[in-house]
């Protein structure tokens, strides 16, 4: 009879990244921002002297979000290394990554050419080669499950062997929303499905453990097809032995003293950090934090189980303390993209005649999105000349892509009057979109406007300082179309949810919608130009069918907004003030988060009736405004 065996094994984690690897924020050209992974480098060379056994994961979302990710490895910059976060990673030792859906932003070409720098493997169980073929017929794009074959040490100092399963898996939504690069070349399956599949694969081909590298999030929602964030759902499948969540950018387990809306969920335990009753980790985003998870194996006939675990998340910047210091030779090895970032961020570009920032993108019309918006409808206007489109009203909408929220109040997009550079355009346009034509009818941007006013609280009349927003919709789904005129009834609930379900069917929040002053009629036929994120169905907005789009640009639009600035001043559209603003809630006030540097733009704050009453415990600035 055999003895049975103990052994402690750390897994490690981070999660959306989204290429932060040095404290170094390129949009404002400054240092020591609070995250990154020099300092979780910090955590993990800690994390990995105080155990034996430990493996290193990342939950994806790694290669796209700053310009070190996005610009320094593209082809036609001057950087002659592979991809700096791919580089980073090898230099960390991570033992295995999954994709996240920014992984497929800028097409499978540019991925495929990532990926190959990487030492370490990759799995992604969900997706597939091909577009149309029938399911069976389809060859993996990455091996659907890894297995980790390792030697630890048990509790009696003696070598054991052990092979970890670990299944990555990333939301369906990416053929839609990366449509444009997927369509044709991959597919993408049900999470759960495909795992209720593998899972079983994964046991049969020996993995004595089983965790599931899952790019997605915690909705407490009954399972469905197709879910995007499916967190419980997938905790709750036989023979999985831990997840590692993420998407959401949020922190699981949170703790106790701060334990946020979902903790009410009999299914959600904080305080043992399980989901379903199964040991979890969410571990922020941008290098935000470190996934802990410790598992306690006993084998017992062969078999190992896991007896005790422990889970938790260590911040780079804890509560009222420094921010913990970034890893010297980590920062040393990664100077030379760092460099080369630099030289492309600081090229001057042109020059603008105003402060553009988003500060209050979410409390009226707002500069900084209303560029954007201008940008594109010239430059659809440019594509349609001479043709019949071109008689029709040419429409554009827009949003502020960094509205604080989760990503704290430094997140907003500030870009000062002057000399501009390339970080600037980067600013002002941080995601890798392209410009899209959609022919749009008068019902289409009724239900477009519906669904971009989910972002805020429903607000009692005569409410006092009522939260603005709500917080569990980014900012960044809260669209402007410009070129019609609308209010928004904040006292209606919302009429769709984030996953765009239609949940309050009477409920209508967009009132007076006009153009050119006359009432908007459903069957009334316009031109808008948007970008292909949101035209491909992003956040809780409908995909547009096919025979809708008359326009994709082969450029992105932060290179048209270049091309722009090169050759014009950027100023402020002179009509932007008249788009939107709230229905009147007479004797009502709302407070709104913002960054604090909203300070220092006095005429903005007056324009609004905006009264700043101070900081929060997060460092936002927060300001009153009446309805």
């Amino acid at each position: 009879m055999q003895a049975r065996v103990t052994a402690q094994l750390r897994l490690l984690c981070t999660t959306d990244l989204h290429a932060h690897l040095l404290p170094y924020d390129y949009f404002s050209d400054q240092q020591d921002c609070p995250h990154g992974l020099a300092r979780v480098a910090t955590l993990i060379r800690a994390a990995r002297s105080e155990m034996h056994n430990t493996v290193l994961l990342d939950n994806g979302d790694a290669l796209q979000g700053t310009p070190l990710g996005d610009i320094t490895p593209q082809d036609g910059s001057d950087w002659g290394g592979g991809h700096p976060v791919i580089h980073a990673m090898n230099q960390l030792g991570y033992d295995a990554a999954t994709l996240g859906n920014h992984e497929f932003n800028f097409g499978l070409d540019w991925l495929c050419r990532a990926l190959a720098g990487a030492q370490f493997p990759f799995t992604c169980a969900n997706v597939t080669m091909g577009g149309c073929a029938p399911k069976g017929g389809q060859s993996p794009f990455l091996s659907p499950y890894l297995l980790l074959r390792r030697r630890i040490m048990d509790d009696a100092g003696n070598m054991q062997p052990l092979t970890l399963g670990v299944i990555g898996l990333v939301p369906a939504q990416i053929a839609t929303w990366d449509r444009m690069h997927l369509h044709g070349r991959l597919r993408a399956h049900d999470m759960i499905e495909t795992a209720r599949t593998v899972v079983p694969q994964v046991r049969a081909a020996g993995a004595d453990l089983i965790v599931l590298l899952a790019h997605t999030g915690i909705d407490t929602r009954p399972a469905r097809a197709m879910m995007e964030n499916a967190a419980l759902p997938l905790a709750a499948l036989p023979g999985v032995d831990a997840i590692m969540a993420g998407h959401s950018h949020d922190i699981f387990p949170r703790p106790v003293a701060n334990l946020d809306q979902q903790s009410g969920q009999s299914c959600i335990d904080h305080t043992r950090g399980l989901l379903n009753g199964t040991p979890a980790l969410m571990a922020g985003a941008r290098g935000s934090h470190l996934g802990v998870m410790d598992l306690t194996l006993r084998r017992t006939g062969g078999v190992w189980q896991v007896i005790r675990h422990r889970t938790r998340v260590r911040p780079t910047a804890p509560p009222a303390a420094t921010p913990i210091p970034g890893d010297p030779q980590f920062s040393a090895d990664l100077t030379p993209a760092h460099t080369a970032t630099l030289r492309l961020t600081r090229k001057p570009i042109g020059h603008g005649t105003a402060r553009l920032h988003s500060y209050l993108a979410l409390a009226g019309p707002n500069a900084s999105v209303a560029v954007i918006n201008a940008l594109q409808r010239r430059c659809l206007a440019q594509v349609v000349a001479g043709t019949p489109d071109a008689d029709l009203p040419l429409l554009s909408a827009a949003c502020a892509f960094k509205t604080g929220g989760i990503g704290g109040p430094l997140n907003y997009t500030d870009v000062p009057a002057g000399p501009l550079s390339l970080r600037h355009a980067a600013d002002l346009y941080s995601f890798p979109n392209k410009l899209c034509g959609l022919h749009v009818t008068g019902a289409d941007l009724r239900d477009w406007l519906e669904r971009a006013a989910i972002c805020f609280a429903q607000i009692t009349p005569g409410a006092q300082d009522a939260p603005l927003l709500n917080p569990s919709i980014p900012g960044h789904d809260f669209d402007v179309i410009d070129g019609l005129s609308y209010a928004i009834d904040l006292s209606q609930p919302a009429r769709y949810d984030h996953a765009g379900t239609l949940i309050n069917a009477r409920s209508r929040r967009i009132t007076d919608l006009r153009h050119n002053g006359r009432p908007l009629a459903d069957e009334a036929r316009f031109l808008l130009a948007s970008n292909s994120y949101r035209a491909s169905g992003g956040g809780p907005f409908m995909a547009m069918p096919d025979s809708a789009f008359i326009y994709t640009s082969p450029r992105l639009i932060r290179d048209l907004l270049v091309a722009d600035l090169t050759d014009t001043p950027l100023s402020l559209p002179t009509d932007f003030l008249h788009t939107w603003r709230f229905a009147p809630l007479p004797g009502t006030t709302v407070t709104l988060d913002t960054g604090p540097a909203v300070l220092d733009d006095p005429q903005a704050l007056t324009a609004l009736n905006a009264t700043p009453i101070g900081r929060t415990k997060q460092g936002f600035m927060r300001v009153r405004i009446p309805l």
